[in-house]
């Protein structure tokens, strides 16, 4: 289906975002073939931290070799390569990916509030911890998924360069949710929002995300942004309550089939 103009994302506004993304979870190693930013992160599964990201729809240029070269580069350091199509993607790399037998992932969502818009109403005040050690521990208490460790999670914390709120929210059996606030200029982003199995659907989400945006407008923060996968309903429904619209979306490819 073709798309119209109403439908084809701000590219400025994905070009910020990203840039705002990739400051917010900052991977170990950075390195650039062209506009083509290569991000890896020994120890971390996040594909955020381990990827090929084209930044430039224009740059075309030997895109099979070029992607090739980032299988040998990730290889050498035992890590799955990744990469990421956004709207900064080159619109024939897709066609080149399948090519080569990669497979494209699930779609995750970018959505954006001015937060002077947002219902950030109701709940307590929850205040960022400054203990990034049992922070990360949370982290990776509660997200079970991410083969990680908490050291591993501290030391991309210490990479964040703009303000980083961390909250963590605790019950009488240890942490109930947890969830990262960076506070880039007048940016609010949501990173790594998780709440404990056990403790969903009570509201504590909302009440996590709705004190951190609150904690990033009273420090001059304007527009919030946060990432959700096209397939999760539940936080669809939770943040386009709270006032959030889709800004644009992106997603994975990886050579092997994804599971």
């Amino acid at each position: 289906m073709a798309t119209t103009e109403a439908e084809r994302p701000d590219l400025p506004l994905v070009r910020r975002l990203e840039a705002a993304g990739f400051r917010a979870w900052p991977a170990a190693r950075v390195s650039f073939d062209g506009s083509w930013q290569l991000r890896m992160t020994p120890g971390h599964p996040s594909k955020r931290l381990n990827c090929l990201v084209p930044l430039d729809p224009f740059d075309e240029r030997d895109m099979e070799m070029r992607v090739r070269s980032a299988e040998r580069a990730f290889a050498a350091h035992g890590l799955r390569v990744a990469l990421r199509q956004s709207p900064l993607c080159p619109a024939g790399l897709p066609a080149v990916l399948e090519g080569l037998g990669w497979h494209r992932g699930h779609e995750t969502l970018v959505m954006t509030a001015a937060l002077d818009t947002l219902d950030l109403a109701g709940g307590m005040d929850h205040l960022p911890t400054h203990d990034i050690q049992r922070f990360s521990e949370a982290c990776v208490r509660i997200d079970r998924a991410r083969d990680t460790t908490p050291a591993t999670v501290a030391s991309i914390i210490a990479r964040i360069e703009p303000a980083a709120g961390l909250f963590l929210m605790e019950g009488g059996d240890g942490p109930t949710a947890v969830g990262i606030c960076i506070q880039d200029f007048d940016l609010a982003g949501i990173q790594q929002v998780a709440v404990e199995r056990s403790a969903r659907r009570q509201g504590i989400g909302r009440e996590l995300v709705a004190s951190a945006l609150r904690w990033a407008r009273l420090r001059g923060a304007q527009l919030g942004w946060l990432q959700v996968l096209a397939d999760n309903a539940g936080a669809r429904r939770l943040y386009g309550a709270m006032g959030f619209t889709t800004a644009y979306s992106y997603a994975y490819w990886q050579k092997e089939a994804w599971t």
